[in-house]
């Protein structure tokens, strides 16, 4: 079970497979931010870590620093490509500390 960071949804857990949610990952070893949406958000991260996903796996290891929930793939899937639109990381960071 992955837990959403602290300060946000105060604590609360995702049990995957009942949402889909739109992701963002932070590398330390690369200082860089990803975006994503998946519906196993436990499942994707092992992916990014374990250098399954080519745009990532040259930055491991990753962790979730932000998620929000849907009930449809298509709405996370929109909201994923609205983050990435922004080309700001200055609203990923304002995202994250929200």
């Amino acid at each position: 079970m992955v837990e959403h960071p602290d300060g946000h949804r105060e604590g609360r857990k995702f049990i995957e497979g009942n949402m889909f949610v739109t992701y963002i990952l932070y590398s330390e070893s690369g200082d860089r931010y990803y975006i994503g949406h998946s519906e196993n958000l436990e499942a994707r991260l092992n992916d990014h870590n374990d250098g399954r996903v080519k745009s990532t796996k040259g930055y491991k290891p990753w962790k979730v620093v932000y998620f929000e929930e849907f009930s449809t793939k298509l709405e996370a899937n929109r909201r994923e490509l609205e983050i990435k639109k922004k080309k700001s990381r200055k609203y990923i960071e304002f995202l994250i500390l929200k």
